[in-house]
């Protein structure tokens, strides 16, 4: 089994940071691209990060300049920094990999559980 557990989310005032972890467990053959999401209710779920497992990044509009993607591939952990937060970031933020399990090498898509961000004006 493998699970994807996010951590680091909170309540912040606007202006402030907040840094995100999620971290991959179980049987894990590679874990390729990783990604943040973030959805508000009753919205869909849009990608805000993605990194590669080269460390190519690529980020939403919204982000640029505020949010940096990181992983370290040694303890299957992907990072999300975040800076300048705004209101409008309230959101729950979800992490994403595709990876392959030592039993299943087929490219699975998994996600995380979910983590409350509140930037409060």
């Amino acid at each position: 089994q493998v699970q994807l557990v996010e951590s680091g989310g909170g309540l912040v005032q606007a202006g402030g940071s907040l840094r995100l972890s999620c971290r991959a467990s179980g049987s894990i053959f590679r874990i390729n691209t990783m990604r943040w999401y973030r959805q508000a209710p009753g919205k869909q779920r849009d990608v805000v990060a993605t990194i590669t497992s080269g460390g190519f990044t690529n980020y939403a509009d919204s982000v640029k300049g505020r949010f940096t993607v990181s992983r370290d591939n040694a303890q299957n952990t992907v990072y999300l920094q975040m800076n300048n937060l705004k209101p409008d970031d309230t959101d729950v933020y979800y992490c994403n990999a595709d990876l392959q399990t030592w039993s299943n090498k087929a490219l699975g898509e998994y996600w995380g559980q979910g983590t409350q961000v509140t930037v409060s004006s």
